[in-house]
C-alpha cells in the first residue's frame, strides 16, 4: 500500500516543474542581463542595450504555444467580452516614414493593449490548463517592456482607456486575440528592435 503514493497522480509534477523552469529561462535571461549591465562598473551608461533577438524569438514561440493550446480547447476557454487589440498588418512604406519615437509609441501602445486583453482573458478562462500559457504571455510582455527600456526608449504612459486609439480593432474570440499576440510580436515588435538606434550603435 505504501507504493500507491509513489505512483499516484503526483508523479507528473517533476516533469511539469521542469517544463515551467524551461519556459522561465528566457524571461530570467532578459532580466539577468539588465541587472548585470546595471551593476557592471566602468560603463558610461548604467544600462547596456539588449539586442539579442533570441529572447524575443522564444517569447514568440511561447505565444504560438498558447495559440495552439487555445485552438485545442473545447470548454472554459472563451472571452467574456470583446477587447481592443493593435493592428498587426505592417505597411512598410508608412512604417519607414515614421520616426523612432512614433514607432516606439505604436509598439508600446500595442503591448499595453495586449496586456490588458490577456489579463481579461485570464479572468475569463476557466480551463486551468490554459492559465499557465496566459500567465507566461503576460509576463513576457512585461519582459519586452524591460528590453525596450534597455534600448533607451522612453517609458510609455498608457491612456485612461483604449477608446478612440488609432491603429486598433476589436476581437471577441480568445483564438483571435492570441493570433494577434503572435503576429504583433513577429511584426512590429521585431521591426522596432531591429531598427533600434541603440542596437545599431552596439553593433558598430
Amino acid at each position: 500500500m505504501g507504493n500507491r503514493r509513489t505512483y499516484g497522480p503526483n508523479r507528473e509534477d517533476p516533469v511539469r516543474g521542469y517544463a515551467d523552469t524551461a519556459m522561465e529561462f528566457p524571461r530570467l535571461l532578459a532580466l539577468l542581463l539588465i541587472v548585470l549591465e546595471w551593476t557592471r562598473p566602468g560603463l558610461p551608461s548604467p544600462l547596456r542595450p539588449i539586442c539579442d533577438l533570441r529572447v524575443l524569438n522564444h517569447f514568440i514561440k511561447e505565444a504560438r504555444d498558447a495559440e495552439v493550446a487555445m485552438k485545442s480547447c473545447r470548454e472554459g476557454c472563451s472571452l467574456s467580452e470583446s477587447v481592443t487589440v493593435p493592428q498587426t498588418r505592417v505597411d512598410f512604406d508608412v512604417w519607414e516614414k515614421k520616426n523612432a519615437l512614433e514607432k516606439a509609441q505604436e509598439v508600446q501602445c500595442g503591448l499595453w493593449l495586449l496586456q490588458q486583453a490577456l489579463s481579461l482573458l485570464r479572468t475569463s478562462v476557466t480551463n486551468t490548463a490554459l492559465h499557465s500559457h496566459i500567465d507566461n504571455s503576460i509576463r513576457n510582455l512585461l519582459s519586452i517592456n524591460a528590453v525596450l527600456r534597455s534600448l533607451n526608449i522612453q517609458e510609455y504612459t498608457p491612456p485612461v482607456s483604449a477608446a478612440g486609439l488609432e491603429g486598433t480593432w476589436s476581437v471577441s474570440s480568445a483564438t483571435d486575440l492570441l493570433q494577434v499576440h503572435v503576429n504583433f510580436l513577429r511584426g512590429k515588435v521585431r521591426l522596432l528592435l531591429l531598427d533600434a538606434q541603440a542596437c545599431q550603435q552596439d553593433v558598430s
